[in-house]
């Protein structure tokens, strides 16, 4: 399954830049919701040992799923997850290095086909792990941008596409909306110099850019305003006004202006 294999390298990639850092530096604010980056790896930590549960103890897993609803009904997550995880700092980072390196290495192994359990409706593993990648980029930016560090990106990006391109319609049926009957054309740009297509050309409109950006919009990583892509049409740009990959309610996309690459 090669979606372990990106997995693996989306985690090494955000390892190697906190790697060295003193244990102070992860309680740096980032710009998403004041998270500190010990809030980032322990939210990171603690969902890829969920999926590992949905593997290798279903039951175990749904009992934790039952513990941690009720914490999100409160509107205490964060809480919830830094105090199942407690490591911090380098701790924390070697941690999480073990346990993604472990699941990397036996998921590579199972059907993709394979369905489990998770918050939502069941998923196949190769689902399950490309959303562990698709976390662990998203959240990523956050770390790489209030470090000041320009993250290498690389084709395996294409995943998170596709995660974007598959919820397209999830965008509009979330906040209550009738979901547009065609979905824009995409022409993006991978960090190789390739092309990926998705959609047909009509009154949906178009979306023609940087596969990266594309990833950083549906994510909400930056607002639409914040990249270069070229947007037509309406629905075109009513998605990527409002998109949203990620399961949960609603979330507006950050403000225009307020993510970016620290230089301080």
């Amino acid at each position: 399954m090669e979606q372990a294999q990106d997995f693996l390298e989306e985690c090494e990639a955000l390892a190697a830049v906190l790697t060295g850092l003193a244990d102070s530096d992860f309680e740096r604010a980032t710009q998403f919701k004041g998270w500190t980056i010990n809030d980032v790896l322990a939210h990171l930590h603690y969902w890829n040992r969920a999926a590992d549960l949905s593997v290798t103890d279903p039951d175990v897993f749904s009992a934790e799923l039952g513990e941690l609803m009720k914490a999100f009904g409160g509107g205490g997550l964060r809480d919830y997850e830094n105090a199942k995880i407690t490591a911090r700092g380098q701790e924390l980072l070697s941690a999480w290095q073990v346990l993604f390196r472990d699941m990397a290495a036996r998921w590579s192994k199972l059907d993709p086909k394979l369905r489990v359990k998770w918050a939502g409706p069941e998923m196949s593993v190769r689902s399950s792990m490309t959303a562990r990648q698709m976390e662990t980029w998203a959240h990523g930016q956050e770390v790489f941008d209030v470090l000041g560090a320009q993250r290498k990106e690389a084709d395996r990006i294409r995943n998170i596409v596709v995660l974007g391109v598959n919820t397209f319609g999830w965008t509009f049926k979330v906040r209550g909306w009738d979901i547009p009957e065609q979905m824009p054309h995409l022409s993006l740009t991978l960090p190789s110099g390739a092309t990926c297509e998705y959609g047909e050309p009509g009154d949906a409109g178009s979306i023609t850019g940087s596969a990266v950006e594309f990833a950083q919009v549906v994510t909400q990583t930056r607002n639409i305003a914040d990249t270069g892509l070229a947007v037509t049409g309406p629905v075109a740009t009513r998605w990527m006004e409002n998109a949203q990959c990620f399961a949960g309610p609603p979330e507006p996309p950050p403000a225009p202006g307020s993510r970016f690459r620290s230089t301080s």
